[in-house]
This record gives structure tokens, C-alpha cells and sequence, in this order.
């Protein structure tokens, strides 16, 4: 079957590799440069999503999981285990019982993962671990184990192996619309005619369908996501509450310097994508809440940012599920939401909907 891809992120790209190896011929469309919007602007984990068990996200978190642990099965050269630290403050916003059954039961639905499961430890063994942390009211902290990887590194390591098995990618060529017949309009006017056409282009996945005149079932929030790097070293990965909320932002090591974020922001496609000076120091006053030496703008190396296609099912983006639905319109497949960690279980998703009974190529 010849099939025509929209989108070169991680979900597009890990689409063309499970459809390719199902023995269809499959092209790739990507408006600017694979891997350089939402899908090279993550937090660099490949994690289940502790956050979303507070949800009821159990299905969603237990998928990530299994796929957390099947991505660094296959990259452990591109992906390495990350222990990280959840220190327990007086003050917090969870109790330790919550805390507890949360990480028990992050560690049932990781089922056979080779990570070390969650671990309680003592106000003197945090503070051994992260000595620049400032104690006062700590009553020690669970330590579990994630996965931390470079997103553009290994997304580009999934455009190799699909190259490699011959799917064409077509970059730096916008789509301007699709239809159920299996056509793509490219921006120049010039038209592309598929057995099946998937859109799967992130955050743009709705505009593209309205563009093109189709009823939409799944409407998107999208939620933009911003991230600083900070121009000194981290000693041990963090998961914190924002002082006085429920929310969580990582303090992560990256490449010799620290990682902050992340910020939750709706906005629309035809705003700027940008890191604002209010979340640059949103994040700083929450670093600065929980450290002795304090850090400011001029300690701000890099910002980067993603805009997170969420699934419109909640009032609050922190809340908002992380989950991907499908819509099919005759030889047209539509992909809505999704994230890194789930990008080859929602491949299969695709290819089932085209292919039945599926193959999965990625147990």
C-alpha cells in the first residue's frame, strides 16, 4: 500500500517505520526539519508519568512504562536510567501515604522493568545526595528511577532505520490540505494521491483538518511547555512541588548543567512559541525556593519550548490527560495528542487502523 505521512516529530516518524516494516511504501512530509518543534523541546525523559496517576491515567502510565523500559532496551547507547529524587517537605501539598501509594503503584504498573523499584530515604540521605538543597522542613524523599535521553538524538535515530528501509522524507515542504480520498495538496498547489494518508502532525493536526474542510471529533488545547538551562552543574535529579500548588517541575542534570521545568500555558498556533519572562521566572522562583544558592536571569544559558497537543478533557492543562485518539475519514487516518514515551505504542495504533489484524514490529 502506498501511504503518505504529515508530520515529521516522533509520532509521524515512528508511524513510518511500523508501516514501512509492514511491507507498505511510505512517504514523509515535514514542513520544515524532522524532529525540530514539540518533539526536540521535551523534558529528555522517557518516563511513565508519575503525575498522571493522581488522574486515574492508569492505562496511559502503564503503556509509557512498558514503553519507557522497551526504548531503553533498544537504545541503551541513546538512553540511560536516571535516578530521581522527590523530597518530602513538611509543608507539601501530599501527604507520605500519598506519595507511598503513589510509588508502589507506579511500581506494580511498571511490571517486569529491570529499574530498581522506589525506595524511601531518611532526611540525611537526601541531603547526603544534594547537599546544595535547603532542608528546612525536609522529611526525607522517595528516590525512583526514569529514563533520561536526548529527544533529537534519538528521534533522529528513528528517521535512520526508517531511511534505511526505504522511506522517502520529504522535508521543508508544508501540506496544505488532505482529504478522505487520499489526496495531499502541498503548499505550492502540486497534488499527492495515497492508498491511505495519516495526519499526524502534532499540534497542527486539527488546523490541518478544518484547513481541509473535515468535521473533527477530538478538539486540541494546546499548552505550551518551557524550559530553561541553567549555567551550573546538578548533583542529583529533582521532582518538586511548586511552592503553594499541587503542580511538579524536574530539576534535571543535563549535559553538565541543570534542566528546569516544565510551564503549563494554553495558547493558540498563531502565537509566538517563545518562553515568556513571567515563566522564566516562575521557574526561578521555584528553583530559588528550594535552594541555598540562588540562581537569576543571568544564570538563564538557553530557554526551549514545546506546545503539548492535549486532548480538550479537562479546564486545568495541568490536569489535562496525555492520552492519543484516532480518527478515521475514509483512506484518511488523524492522530490527536500523544507523547515521546508512547510514540511507537501509538504507531502500532496507526497501523492497525490501516493494517488488520496487526503486526506489532516493536515488541
Amino acid at each position: 500500500m502506498d501511504i503518505g505521512i504529515v508530520g515529521g516529530g516522533i509520532n509521524g516518524l515512528c508511524c513510518a517505520w511500523a508501516l514501512v516494516q509492514d511491507g507498505h511504501h511510505v512517504t514523509l512530509f515535514e514542513r520544515d526539519r524532522i524532529m525540530q518543534a514539540t518533539s526536540r523541546a521535551s523534558s529528555k525523559l522517557l518516563h511513565g508519568g508519575i503525575r498522571y496517576l493522581e488522574n486515574g491515567q492508569f492505562r496511559l502510565v502503564r503503556e509509557a512504562l512498558y514503553e519507557r523500559d522497551a526504548w531503553l532496551s533498544m537504545v541503551p547507547h541513546l538512553a540511560e536510567p536516571l535516578p530521581i529524587i522527590y523530597p518530602k517537605f513538611l509543608n507539601g501539598k501530599r501527604s507520605r501515604l500519598t506519595l507511598d501509594m503513589g510509588f508502589r503503584l507506579y511500581g506494580l504498573l511498571s511490571g517486569s522493568s529491570t529499574l530498581p523499584s522506589s525506595a524511601w530515604l531518611t532526611n540525611n540521605e537526601v541531603h547526603e545526595k544534594i547537599p546544595e538543597l535547603n532542608i528546612t522542613g525536609l522529611q526525607g524523599g522517595y528516590r525512583y528511577y526514569d529514563v533520561q535521553m536526548d529527544d533529537y538524538l534519538l528521534g533522529n535515530w528513528v528517521a535512520e532505520q526508517c531511511r534505511s528501509l526505504g522511506v522517502q522524507i520529504i522535508e521543508q515542504t508544508p501540506v496544505r490540505s488532505v482529504s478522505a480520498q487520499g489526496t495531499l495538496i502541498l503548499a505550492d498547489g502540486t497534488e499527492k494521491r495515497f492508498e491511505r494518508v495519516v495526519n499526524v502532525a502534532g499540534p497542527w493536526a486539527e488546523k490541518l483538518l478544518i484547513g481541509s474542510k473535515i468535521p473533527s471529533r477530538y478538539h486540541l488545547d494546546l499548552v505550551r511547555g518551557s524550559h530553561l538551562i541553567i549555567a551550573r552543574s546538578c548533583s542529583h535529579a529533582l521532582i518538586l512541588e511548586v511552592p503553594d500548588e499541587r503542580r511538579i517541575f524536574f530539576v534535571l542534570p543535563w549535559k553538565g548543567k541543570t534542566l528546569l521545568g516544565t510551564t503549563e500555558v494554553r495558547q493558540q498556533l498563531d502565537d509566538a512559541i517563545e518562553c515568556s519572562q513571567k515563566e522564566t521566572q516562575y521557574l526561578i522562583e521555584a528553583y530559588n525556593h528550594y535552594f541555598i544558592s540562588q540562581i537569576s536571569d543571568v544564570d538563564v544559558v538557553d530557554t526551549f519550548v514545546g506546545l503539548r497537543p492535549l486532548l480538550r478533557s479537562a479546564a486545568n492543562p495541568g490536569k489535562a490527560s496525555r492520552e492519543y485518539a484516532i480518527q478515521k475519514n475514509g483512506k484518511l487516518v488523524t492522530v490527536f495528542g500523544g507523547k515521546w514515551t508512547t510514540s511507537r505504542a501509538l504507531a502500532n495504533k496507526v497501523q492497525a487502523s490501516i493494517t488488520i489484524p496487526m503486526q506489532s514490529h516493536f515488541r
